[in-house]
């Protein structure tokens, strides 16, 4: 097949983030098809961007084909970063026959975060006779809605109202990440034999080969270890969504000196964690970032992961962390504090549950987790493994997406 996959913020191993598009993008040209990724010359979400000096401009990366547009770039969630948006999808549209007759796309999908690329993508698909699916990532306007705070009246919102409802329309297929999403896009006009539900997960070969950890981390780590503590980590962005400040209310309440918690990464909550558990110097580690490539290597100094998120309407539709299939991939047990209707913990008994935002609960679940033995915490922790082996990762999704594209173009 010739694939066109347009996402915006579509970055690569080298780049940073959005890495989904080329993983899958990677996978898909192993098996012989074409791949063509049309993204945005400016991403907040990449480390570093390419250098694009004109539309359109190309790039092979390990196979797949890059096609970059000129964007601008932007700071923050304002006006600025709303008109690059507009300028990528009114790119597409007035070039969509160059697109056309330069890559004759099989398959489009439009997989960018916001929906209206989808009008963009229509037409591409229609001048190329090829099949459209939508790959939802985030619930837009949705979460702009209950997330944001924005009005369901304002232009900015109604604007990606319009796009949902006509990819739910007018696509051959609607892929999600949320698995719980379905009912909500029939009311808004899909057909219920077009959902699609393909998770993200975890890349096995970056499981191989990792990464050593920074000295720092592996001193306290291994300092913490020779001392029989027993270790609760977390990594990510340390942000208000993750609800941290209840781990640190749940490790002063239980008094105990053989449990540590050590979060590692960076945000704009971390000043005010830190200050929050001041008093905790000897129980509460802070670290610094680290490579990607090296998660595998800090989770198996972990003896459990704690995995949460605020208690949002949003989950509803289901919930999709990639911190959580590397936590599952590690091995270790699960602290898992979400409340969402799909639930890995509870299907593969990986870990420990208790309740979003509750100090009290978490006490409960590290009690739980040291009250086991190491034979119980280690079963416990391979029926995750197990479970992104045979369902979460980039040797499998692939397979799954070009199954539903090939039921696609069937129809």
């Amino acid at each position: 097949m010739n694939i066109l996959l347009v996402n915006h913020y579509a970055g690569s191993v080298d780049m940073g983030m959005e890495f989904r598009p080329y993983y899958l993008a990677r996978e898909w040209v192993k098996m012989g098809h074409n791949v063509t990724i049309v993204a945005g010359d400016f991403s907040h979400l990449r480390k570093n961007n390419p250098e694009v000096t004109r539309d359109f401009q190309e790039q092979n990366i390990e196979g797949i084909e890059y096609c970059w547009v000129k964007t601008g770039a932007y700071h923050g969630n304002g006006a600025a970063r709303a008109l690059t948006m507009f300028r990528f999808v009114g790119k597409l549209w007035f070039n969509a026959q160059y697109l056309v007759d330069r890559y004759k796309p099989d398959i489009v999908i439009a997989s960018s975060t916001y929906p209206i690329d989808t009008f963009a993508c229509q037409r591409i698909a229609r001048l190329a006779h090829a099949k459209l699916i939508h790959e939802v990532h985030d619930m837009w306007p949705a979460t702009l809605i209950e997330v944001g705070g924005m009005s369901r009246k304002h232009p900015f919102v109604q604007l990606m109202q319009w796009g949902e409802n006509s990819f739910c329309r007018n696509s051959d297929g609607v892929v999600s990440l949320l698995p719980c999403a379905k009912e909500y896009f029939v009311e808004h006009g899909m057909e219920k034999n077009k959902f699609f539900h393909v998770p993200n997960g975890i890349v096995l070969s970056e499981w191989v080969d990792a990464e050593p950890l920074p000295n720092e981390h592996a001193k306290l780590l291994n300092y913490l270890h020779n001392n029989h503590q027993f270790v609760i980590g977390f990594f990510g962005s340390h942000t208000k969504s993750y609800c941290l400040e209840h781990l640190i209310e749940a490790i002063r309440k239980l008094q105990d000196d053989s449990i540590s918690v050590v979060f590692v990464g960076d945000g704009i909550y971390k000043k005010q964690l830190m200050k929050m558990a001041s008093d905790l110097n000897n129980s509460i580690y802070f670290l610094p970032p680290i490579s990607k490539k090296s998660i595998p290597i800090l989770t198996k100094m972990f003896d459990a992961i704690y995995v949460g998120a605020v208690d949002n309407t949003m989950f509803s539709f289901g919930i999709c962390m990639n911190k959580l299939f590397d936590a599952m991939m590690s091995g270790k047990p699960i602290l898992y504090a979400v409340n969402a209707p799909n639930n890995y913990i509870k299907d593969y008994s990986c870990g420990i549950n208790v309740k979003p935002e509750n100090a009290e609960d978490l006490m409960r679940g590290i009690k739980e987790l040291i009250h086991m033995t190491d034979g119980e915490r280690h079963d416990m922790g391979q029926r995750g493994h197990e479970a992104v082996l045979k369902y979460f990762n980039y040797d499998v999704l692939p397979l799954k997406f070009i199954d539903i594209m090939n039921q696609v173009l069937e129809r």
